[in-house]
């Protein structure tokens, strides 16, 4: 089953949009939970298993497990996960982008070590350091396009003078996502939930292809603007909530807690749906 299969049955059997991403950060752990990377393991595993039939995904940022020796500890996650959820595809957000034989030895870290079935990728070198994920078929691979921070303006908002018509880098981007580089259909797009209309401006120019929309809750992106923007019936949407999830609690129920703003979150999503 490729990617965009496994998310199109995972969004129509548990009614979602919603991407629980796994961001954890031990000094806001609860009571209980230990902050090295054991405790690291047992605190998103209890996020998964309290979510794992709300969502359409998980989306591990590898940086918060390599930055406390958890790499092993992520592994071991990825591989419960397909325990307690295996219709759930799993995102890796690594944001990698470097070119040639480095680039695909991080498509072996992501897809073979790991055992992702996505990756998120920086653009900016070129399709030369994406190809490398392209080539492990039926995976997918997200382009960072019109991110939710507000420095993204400092160049993807900026017009390629060279270019007919001066479009922007992202509209670039998102132009590039929806014909060239998807020789395969693996590839989909980042876009942020706090600029909605550049998700109705992406959504334009790649009406196919899956965007990532992260920005959600504690970022303070507005879900209803979000959906309406991008989402079509051929074009599926991943909307991202972390740490308005994760952290919904900070007592021994932080896991009911979490459910309990997951499935808010996923029925506020479906409720926008056109």
């Amino acid at each position: 089953m490729t990617f965009i299969e496994q998310l199109r049955q995972a969004q129509q059997q548990n009614q979602s949009l919603l991407c629980v991403g796994l961001d954890p950060e031990p000094t806001r752990f609860p009571a209980g939970c230990t902050r090295d990377a054991a405790g690291i393991y047992a605190f998103c595993a209890a996020i998964v298993d309290a979510t794992h039939d709300l969502v359409c995904a998980f989306k591990p940022q590898i940086a918060y497990f390599a930055a406390h020796r958890a790499e092993g500890e992520l592994e071991r996650l990825i591989a419960h996960m397909r325990q307690v959820a295996p219709q759930v595809p799993v995102i890796l957000d690594a944001k990698r982008g470097d070119i040639g034989s480095t680039a695909e030895q991080y498509a072996r870290e992501a897809f073979e070590r790991y055992g992702a079935d996505a990756v998120t990728l920086s653009p900016f070198m070129g399709f030369d350091s994406v190809e490398p994920y392209l080539k492990y078929a039926g995976k997918g691979a997200f382009l960072l396009c019109r991110t939710s921070n507000p420095g993204g303006d400092d160049l993807q908002n900026q017009r390629l003078a060279g270019e007919a018509g001066q479009p922007r880098l992202y509209e670039h981007v998102a132009r590039l996502a929806q014909g060239p580089w998807n020789r395969n259909g693996q590839l989909g797009l980042v876009v942020g939930a706090t600029y909605p209309a550049e998700i109705e401006r992406v959504r334009a120019l790649a009406p196919t292809v899956p965007l990532l929309i992260p920005g959600v809750g504690a970022q303070g992106g507005d879900a209803l603007a979000t959906v309406r923007a991008g989402w079509r019936p051929d074009g599926p949407i991943i909307v991202n909530s972390s740490r308005a999830i994760l952290y919904a609690s900070s007592g021994a129920d932080f896991a009911q807690a979490a459910r309990a703003a997951a499935q808010a979150t996923r029925d506020q999503l479906n409720a926008a749906r056109p």
